[in-house]
């Protein structure tokens, strides 16, 4: 595995070239993710490997990219800042079976989340339209197969806690932060992180990092729906800033959808 090299002390992000190298995703094909997750923590397809992997075509998955338009502000944006739009769902996935459970709060431990962990945070809902589309059902229930192949073998019926996430980060007013809280877990089993859209930005470099080691890898995910799978005991993840390549354009951005599967309930105040 690759030693992620860490950012270079007395250089501020504002400093980065126009055009910085962007390190190509060590992608696998369909068959090989879940054994990449049992071996190295970690896996990563790129698009035509999401559709093979999921049964949707590469148009139903695209279809899905406008709903990235529509989302409301994030208003729990602890660093001062205003460039993060959100919505959030929740649902339980077993055997299959997708059951969405009522709005409820966002919420994580402080070990987990050190910038916004400890509070609940509300977010608009994702669209029924979305959440009903036939390539998102198709998503779902194969990451619910993956979880269940490689978290839960011999173990049929386990009942998986899922949380989802629309991320848009906007960058045409300057700098956008698609993890302000820095390298992280999530204290989850699972994390899915799909990129949607990548338009007109530098920056945005994802480091993966195993959790009990300082070995990592970093790279930049460019395609869209090329997907990160994460086994969140194990590694630790962050994405960096992002710029505009030209100030103020409305294209500056990165949307993504990100999916956390979780055994044992929701994370909540009472867990």
């Amino acid at each position: 595995m690759e030693i992620a090299t860490p950012p270079q002390t007395g250089h501020s992000f504002q400093d980065a070239p126009a055009t910085p190298p962007l390190f190509a995703p060590p992608y696998c094909a369909p068959h090989e993710a879940a054994q990449r997750l049992r071996q190295r923590g970690f896996a990563l397809l790129d698009a035509a490997g999401t559709a093979h992997w999921s049964g949707a075509a590469p148009q139903a998955l695209q279809a899905l990219a406008s709903a990235w338009d529509d989302l409301p502000p994030d208003d729990y944006l602890l660093d001062g800042g205003s460039y993060r739009r959100r919505r959030h769902a929740s649902f339980e996935v077993q055997a299959g079976a997708i059951r969405p459970v009522a709005p409820r709060a966002h919420w994580q431990p402080l070990q987990y989340n050190a910038l916004h962990g400890g509070i609940e945070r509300w977010f608009g809902p994702i669209l029924p339209e979305v959440l009903a589309a036939p390539a998102w059902r198709m998503l779902v229930g194969a990451l619910g197969a993956l979880c269940d192949a490689v978290f839960a073998p011999g173990a049929p019926g386990v009942r998986w806690f899922v949380e989802a996430h629309q991320f848009r980060i906007d960058a045409a007013g300057g700098i956008g932060r698609p993890t302000p809280e820095g390298a992280h877990r999530d204290g989850v089993d699972l994390v899915a992180v799909f990129l949607v859209e990548r338009g007109a930005i530098k920056g945005g470099e994802t480091r993966v990092f195993e959790a009990a080691s300082p070995a990592g890898q970093r790279f930049t995910l460019a395609e869209p729906w090329s997907v990160l799978l994460l086994d969140d005991a194990r590694m630790v993840h962050e994405t960096t800033p992002i710029q505009p390549l030209c100030p103020g354009d409305p294209q500056a951005r990165r949307d993504t959808l990100v999916l956390t599967w979780r055994r044992g309930g929701f994370q909540g105040p009472g867990l």
